[in-house]
């Protein structure tokens, strides 16, 4: 049960992280043996564990650290993260995820509804088994919630030609930003830390999803499907338009309406010009600007933490995370 070679140079938090993963393999039973399987194995081979291991990490920096609750909490947010993912892939109607088949591709969308329900209820099964307080059990409730504004948000602008930037930013601090607010929030609290200083966590965090849900969208216009693991450009053809196709627009709307209007009808030959445009008119440029801003709040705000090994784990993987180009 290995987890992904960008925490070699960690060797106590890959520890950890696999700690987690054995965790949420113990803790998914189901009568159903061959979904069981399927989770299991999404968890096994799936990403790079990144939400819980800030998690992990800001726990350290409390007086009040507690290896076993640390790593039940990071579960926790990992469990719920694949729970919107899988819930992602039906509304999407994707067929891959990381490159490999999607849940709801290979068994059809009820099977995959029940599943990411399922992931739900075992996210909080592990809170009420392992949190201090009720209070973590409130900080994930108002983060799921957060998280389902976001999507929310996201479908109320299906086709929407005249969406603004401000409302691209709602909508991807609800749907990607909380999530990674909340675990380094969630992993402050567990440490003990105050109200005050777990907020910093959670500034931290929400301006690391901020510039994570940038650069996947510029990437979404830069890379092949091989390399980024998932169909792309497939967002314009759903009606997401995200930041760089909005900057874009902003240069020279007439260009993009005639293939737009299309929505669901678009060619695969459309979206490449769509594609083109957006690279012409600037807006993946425009967009890797603005998610170095981000970037450089986060890096500001960790520069002011303790100085500990986990702050130079933490500044390192953020870069690194920050600074990805597939």
């Amino acid at each position: 049960m290995a987890v992904h070679s960008m925490w070699k140079p960690y060797p106590e938090l890959a520890n950890e992280l696999n700690s987690v993963k054995k965790l949420i393999d113990q803790s998914i039973q189901m009568r159903n043996k061959e979904v069981e399987a399927v989770l299991k194995d999404v968890f096994n081979r799936g990403g790079k564990m990144l939400r819980p291991a800030y998690t992990l990490l800001f726990s350290t920096f409390g007086p009040d650290h507690d290896i076993k609750r640390a790593r039940a909490i990071a579960a926790s947010v990992e469990l719920l993260h694949t729970a919107t993912l899988i819930h992602d892939d039906i509304i999407d109607d994707s067929p891959l995820r990381r490159g490999q088949e999607t849940i709801q591709s290979r068994y059809g969308k009820d099977a995959a509804v029940y599943a990411g329900d399922y992931l739900f209820t075992v996210s909080f099964r592990l809170l009420a088994q392992y949190a201090q307080s009720n209070r973590q059990l409130e900080i994930n409730t108002k983060g799921m919630e957060r998280i389902l504004m976001g999507e929310l948000d996201q479908m109320h602008l299906y086709y929407n030609l005249r969406m603004t930037m401000r409302q691209y930013l709602t909508q991807i601090s609800g749907k990607t930003a909380q999530l990674f607010a909340l675990s380094c929030y969630a992993g402050s609290i567990e440490g003990g830390l105050s109200e005050k200083e777990s907020r910093k966590g959670y500034y931290i965090g929400s301006d690391i999803g901020m510039a994570f849900q940038l650069l996947d969208d510029i990437l979404d216009y830069t890379q092949t499907s091989e390399t980024f693991g998932k169909p792309v450009l497939e967002d314009v053809r759903q009606g997401i338009y995200t930041a760089p196709l909005i900057f874009a627009m902003q240069k020279n709307r007439s260009l993009f309406l005639p293939l737009l209007e299309k929505q669901k009808q678009m060619t695969d030959q459309d979206m490449r010009k769509v594609q083109r445009l957006v690279i012409e008119f600037g807006g993946v440029e425009e967009a890797q600007l603005l998610a170095q801003k981000y970037t450089d709040k986060a890096m500001k705000r960790i520069k002011a933490l303790p100085e500990t090994n986990e702050k130079m784990i933490l500044s390192e993987i953020t870069t690194q995370l920050l600074e990805r180009r597939q």
